[in-house]
């Protein structure tokens, strides 16, 4: 395999064992696949980038998929290049991939092509509050990506079944809440877009780092988290959700 698809490998059987060794994360996790679910329209479910494959504890009858096979995947596919029908899925779900689509158009048109007229995507990712932001940039290896062209296509000469690894964790706000390109999103209707604070997440390290806080505080700090999302999204939000859906 290519060296960063063998790294992703790594990091997937890593986060496994990260999973499996904090129960606050996973509480963490709960809450976020509760918020999909609800987003979610009667049918069929793919999920896109599934990592180790955790979301089938919460949401049974999602089928997951990864750009490999992996222990905790059921298909192998990619955002570009799906293996479906045209309109023959309801709801595809991405939690943690928009930020390493590099060419995003060609992504939504793929996605597009596979979903029945009315059907879901729900796109969950990082966003980029001012203090969020700053986290993000020293603590997570992925670069932000502020300041970078977004490229809606991939150059002609590129085969998408060859396409690099990429990350830039700001895509997903500067797409849908600055509402840079926005004009591309001319085949969907832009159900919701919400952002909140969430260091929830922050603290609990994510899957690589320690926790910040004992499950115990988990309530009050997500309590906190509400608050701070009431006062200022620009300044505190972490995390964002967004769902469009097929004209």
């Amino acid at each position: 395999m290519p060296i960063e698809i063998t790294q992703h490998a790594l990091e997937i059987d890593q986060n496994r064992r990260y999973w499996q060794q904090k129960p606050l994360l996973q509480k963490v996790y709960k809450r976020f696949y509760a918020e999909i679910a609800k987003r979610l329209i009667g049918g069929s479910k793919l999920e896109l980038g599934s990592g180790i494959g955790q979301m089938k504890e919460f949401i049974p009858d999602c089928v997951t998929s990864d750009l490999f096979p992996n222990p905790g995947v059921d298909r192998v596919e990619s955002a570009y290049l799906l293996s479906f029908p045209d309109g023959s899925l309801n709801n595809i779900i991405l939690f943690d991939v928009w930020h390493h689509l590099e060419y995003p158009g060609a992504a939504l048109s793929e996605i597009r092509r596979v979903l029945a007229p009315g059907g879901r995507m729900v796109i969950f990712d990082p966003a980029m509050g001012l203090i969020p932001r700053i986290i993000y940039g020293l603590f997570h290896h992925e670069p932000l990506g502020f300041g970078q062209p977004i490229h809606w296509q991939p150059p002609h000469a590129l085969d998408l079944k060859d396409a690099p690894y990429f990350a830039a964790q700001a895509r997903a706000w500067r797409i849908f809440y600055c509402k840079e390109n926005a004009d591309f999103l001319i085949n969907w209707n832009v159900l919701e877009c919400t952002a909140w604070s969430d260091f929830a997440y922050l603290g609990s390290g994510g899957f690589s780092k320690p926790s910040m806080y004992p499950s115990a505080f988990l309530p009050w700090i997500e309590t906190v988290d509400r608050w701070l999302t009431w006062i200022s999204r620009s300044i505190f939000a972490g995390r964002m959700l967004i769902v469009l859906e097929r004209k």
